[in-house]
């Protein structure tokens, strides 16, 4: 996995997280929803990375 790629998924995951736990707390649940989202683009993103990988070796 390149290393911006892998950064940026990291990235993004963790904004989800954080959003996710913000909207939780806030009782706001479009936040919530938007932070699981962010995840999902995360987990997309180094998945994609990951099977790119897998068919380079």
């Amino acid at each position: 996995m390149s290393g911006t790629e892998k950064t940026k998924a990291t990235a993004e995951q963790a904004k989800g997280r954080a959003k996710e736990a913000l909207g939780r707390m806030t009782g706001n649940e479009r936040m919530t929803a938007e932070g699981r989202a962010d995840q999902a683009k995360g987990d997309a993103r180094q998945a994609k990375e990951k099977t790119k990988d897998a068919f380079r070796h």
